[in-house]
C-alpha cells in the first residue's frame, strides 16, 4: 500500500511539472537590437512563441522567443539586396516573408533563412504590409497607394503584378499602410486621411468601413473574426491599440476601446496568446535610440 502511493505521488509530480514551466513569466520588454540606425517596423509571432522584427532603417531581420528578453539576427542587413524592411509573416509552410519597403521587392525564405525567391514591384513602390488570401499573397504599396498580388504555393513564390491601382480606390489614397483579411475580405488602412477600405476579393468593390464612434485606420492591424485591432499613431504622443467590433459583413465598425500610452511610435502589433506585443519603432524622431524594443500592450488583450 504505501509502494502504491508512492508511486502515486511521483505520476502526481511528473503530471504537473509541464504545467509549472507553463508558468514561467514571459518578458513584457524584448530587446530587439543595440545597433544605431537599427529602426524596427514589423512583427510576427507564431504559435510556437517564435518572434520576427523587422529594420525598417537597415532591412536587418531579427528572431527570438517570447520566453526570452532578447532578440538575434536572424537576416544580416542588407543581405540579399534587402536594405530595408517592414512587414513579416510566416505562410501556412513555415517560410519566412519579408516586405522590403524602399527596395520595392518581396522576398521569402526558408526558415532557416535561406533565400528561396526575391520578386519586384515597379520602381520606385514601397512594399509595407501584406496578408494572405487563399493561393495569393496582397501587398500595399505605400508609394504608389496600390495593392499587388502575388501567387503563393507550396511550390514557391510568383510575380508580382497590380491588383488594384490607386485610380480604382476612392476616396483616393495617399499612405497605404496596414493590410488583413478575412480570406474574402481586405481591410487596408490609409493613413492620410484616417480610413480604413473595405475591398472585396472577389469583386474588387471598395468601399470606406463605416465607423459609428470615432477614427479607425491603422499602421498595423491584426483582425480576429469580427474584431480589429489597429495600431493607431497619429503622432505628437498620439499613440495607441484601438480596438474595434465589426459587423457581420464587415462593413461597419463600432470602437470598443484604446489601450494605454507608453509606446514610442508604435508600428505594428501581433497575438502573443493572451497578450498583445507591438514595436516601439521611435520613428518620429528617426533614427531612434538603442536599445529598439518590443513591449507588451498594456490595457488590451
Amino acid at each position: 500500500m504505501k509502494r502504491l502511493a508512492a508511486l502515486t505521488a511521483l505520476a502526481l509530480i511528473v503530471t504537473l511539472q509541464p504545467a509549472t514551466a507553463h508558468a514561467v513569466p514571459r518578458p513584457t520588454e524584448y530587446v530587439v537590437s543595440t545597433t544605431p540606425g537599427d529602426t524596427p517596423e514589423g512583427i510576427e509571432v507564431t504559435r510556437n512563441g517564435t518572434i520576427y522584427v523587422t529594420s525598417v532603417g537597415t532591412g536587418a531581420v531579427y528572431r527570438g522567443t517570447t520566453r526570452s528578453p532578447r532578440l538575434k539576427p536572424f537576416l544580416p542587413a542588407g543581405s540579399d539586396g534587402r536594405t530595408s524592411a517592414t512587414g513579416i509573416h510566416v505562410d501556412r509552410w513555415g517560410r519566412v516573408l519579408v516586405a522590403g519597403a524602399s527596395t520595392s521587392k518581396l522576398f521569402l525564405y526558408d526558415a532557416r533563412g535561406r533565400l528561396l525567391a526575391v520578386r519586384k514591384a515597379a520602381d520606385g513602390s514601397f512594399l509595407n504590409d501584406f496578408t494572405f488570401a487563399g493561393d495569393h499573397v496582397y501587398v500595399t504599396d505605400s508609394a504608389h497607394n496600390q495593392i499587388w498580388r502575388a501567387p503563393l504555393t507550396r511550390h514557391g513564390l510568383g510575380e508580382l503584378e497590380p491588383w488594384l491601382t490607386r485610380d480604382k480606390i476612392q476616396p483616393i489614397p495617399y499612405f497605404l499602410n496596414g493590410i488583413v483579411t478575412d480570406g474574402k475580405t481586405l481591410l487596408v488602412g490609409e493613413q492620410g486621411q484616417d480610413v480604413t477600405y473595405r475591398i472585396d476579393l472577389r469583386t474588387k468593390q471598395v468601399s470606406t468601413l463605416e465607423v459609428t464612434n470615432g477614427i479607425l485606420s491603422g499602421d498595423g492591424y491584426l483582425l480576429e473574426g469580427r474584431r480589429l485591432y489597429a495600431v493607431y499613431n497619429a503622432g505628437g504622443g498620439k499613440y495607441a491599440t484601438r480596438l474595434a467590433v465589426l459587423n457581420r459583413e464587415l462593413t461597419k465598425a463600432t470602437i470598443l476601446a484604446d489601450s494605454e500610452p507608453g509606446a514610442d511610435t508604435p508600428t505594428t502589433i501581433a497575438r502573443d496568446r493572451g497578450r498583445l506585443l507591438w514595436v516601439n519603432s521611435q520613428l518620429d524622431n528617426a533614427p531612434g535610440t538603442p536599445p529598439y524594443t518590443v513591449t507588451a500592450v498594456q490595457g488590451l488583450r
